[in-house]
C-alpha cells in the first residue's frame, strides 16, 4: 500500500487484489458496476464480489451468434464486449424528466429525482470509452445541455481494461477506437499471468489505489503490458487482411477512406433493396449500438389523472414513428430506415459532431437476428469483390 501514489504511475496487484479495489470504491462512497453473466450474455450489474466476474469465459460472436464457454486459459477479463454498454447507465433506457401533481385545481412540477450514488464502472473497453466521449458531445457539448447526463458524468469513475482477445465482429482497429486504452480513466488495467498491472489516470484513481495492497511496477514489467493491445491490434489487422477460412468467421474490417461521402453519394444503391428484404427492422442494432441516442418521450398519468410523469425512453429510426410528420411518415420503407441509420451512423454524424458515429465494437453484427452486417454492406457499396 502506498498514500503517496499520483496520477501516471503504474503499479502491479495480485488478481485476487481487485476485491480491495471493489472495497476503496464502496468505501468512497461508489455504486460499483461490472460484468457478470445473466441470461446466456455478458452484461453489466452491481458488483460487491470478484467472484461474481465471468472468470474463465470466452464469447463466440459473429453475425447473429452469441455464445458464452468456459476455457481453463481464460482471465477474469477475456470475454469481449456484450450487448450493454456505458450508455446504459449514463442515458438509460427510461428516465423520469419531471414529475406534475395536481392539487386545490392547479399543477405543481417536481424537478426528476435525483440520479443517486454516484457510478463505478469496473471492465469498460476501449470501444466504449470512445463512444462514450461520443455521447459527451451530444449530450454535454452541444447548443443544449442534459442536465441528468450531466449529472451523472461528473461523478463517473472508469476502471477500463486493456483487451487481449477480440471477437470476430470487433473492428475497432478499423475505427481506430482500440483495443489500447487511450482515453482518460481513472484506472487502466491489464491482465497479465497472475496480476493486474494498474496504470492511475487521475487523482480519483489513486485515491482509489491507496488503500490496496500492490507493488510498483519494473520499466520491463509496464513495456509488458503496454506490448499486449499492441500485439492484439496487429493481430487483428492481420486477420482483417487474410482470407478467412472457409469454415470459420469472416474477419471484419470497415474501410472508411471518403466514407461520408461513398455513402451520401449512393442513396439509391441497389444494395439499400438488398438489405431491406433480410432485416426485420427490430431495432436491435440501435438498442445495444453505445452512441445511438434516439429518444421519445411520453406523458404516463395515474388512473385519477392526478399524478403525470414525463418519461423519456429510447427510440429508434426503425420505427415509423421516429419520421412521423403531420402530413405523414417519412421513411415508409425498411430500406429508407436502414439507409437512414447506417448513412447517420457513418457520415451525417460527421456533419453534425466532427467524428464517426461507430466505434467499431461489433454489437450491432452480433446481435442482429438475422446477422446483418454494416461492414459488409459497406464493403457491397464500396464495390469491393465478392461484396
Amino acid at each position: 500500500m502506498a498514500d503517496d501514489m499520483q496520477p501516471g504511475e503504474w503499479v502491479s496487484i495480485e488478481k485476487h487484489d481487485l476485491q480491495c479495489v471493489i472495497q476503496a470504491l464502496v468505501d468512497l462512497g461508489y455504486r460499483v458496476v461490472g460484468p457478470q453473466v445473466r441470461d446466456g450474455a455478458v452484461v453489466y450489474d452491481d458488483l460487491d464480489d470478484i467472484r461474481k466476474l465471468p472468470i474463465g469465459l470466452l464469447d463466440v460472436q459473429d453475425g447473429g451468434t452469441y455464445r458464452l464457454h468456459g476455457d481453463s486459459n481464460a482471465g477474469y477479463f477475456d470475454f469481449v464486449v456484450g450487448p450493454h454498454s456505458l450508455k446504459n447507465f449514463l442515458f438509460p433506457p427510461r428516465e423520469t424528466l419531471v414529475e406534475l401533481t395536481r392539487a386545490n385545481g392547479s399543477w405543481q412540477s417536481q424537478p426528476a429525482t435525483a440520479p443517486g450514488p454516484p457510478l463505478a464502472m469496473i471492465g469498460a473497453r476501449s470501444c466504449d470509452l470512445h463512444a462514450l466521449e461520443i455521447q459527451d458531445r451530444v449530450f454535454l457539448h452541444g447548443p443544449y445541455v442534459d442536465t441528468g447526463y450531466r449529472a451523472r458524468r461528473e461523478q463517473l469513475f472508469l476502471a477500463a481494461v486493456n483487451c487481449r482477445r477480440a471477437a470476430a465482429t470487433c473492428f475497432c482497429h478499423s475505427m481506430q477506437t482500440g483495443p489500447a486504452v487511450r482515453s482518460s480513466v481513472d484506472l487502466a488495467l491489464t491482465e497479465i499471468d497472475n496480476r493486474f498491472f494498474v496504470q492511475i489516470g487521475s487523482p480519483r484513481g489513486a485515491q482509489a489505489m491507496r488503500k490496496v495492497p500492490s507493488a510498483a511496477a519494473t520499466k520491463e514489467e509496464i513495456e509488458r503490458a503496454k506490448q499486449i493491445p499492441r500485439d492484439l491490434e496487429r493481430q487483428m489487422h492481420a486477420r482483417s487482411a487474410a482470407t478467412a477460412p472457409p469454415d470459420g468467421p469472416r474477419p471484419r474490417h470497415l474501410d472508411t477512406t471518403d466514407i461520408r461521402n461513398l455513402l451520401l453519394g449512393n442513396l439509391n444503391h441497389p444494395r439499400w433493396a438488398g438489405v431491406a428484404q433480410r432485416c426485420l427492422a427490430c431495432a436491435n442494432c440501435t438498442m445495444v449500438c453505445p452512441t445511438c441516442f434516439c429518444s421519445s418521450v411520453d406523458e404516463v398519468a395515474d388512473l385519477a389523472g392526478d399524478n403525470v410523469r414525463r418519461e423519456r425512453s429510447w427510440a429508434s429510426c426503425f420505427s415509423s414513428e421516429h419520421s412521423a410528420m403531420n402530413s405523414g411518415v417519412v421513411r415508409k420503407s425498411i430500406a429508407s430506415q436502414y439507409r437512414q441509420w447506417l448513412t447517420h451512423k457513418l457520415a451525417s454524424w460527421i456533419d453534425q459532431f466532427g467524428t464517426s458515429g461507430c466505434v467499431g465494437c461489433g454489437r450491432c453484427i452480433t446481435w442482429c437476428p438475422v446477422g446483418i452486417d454494416l461492414t459488409e454492406e459497406v464493403a457491397a457499396i464500396r464495390g469491393e469483390p465478392g461484396k
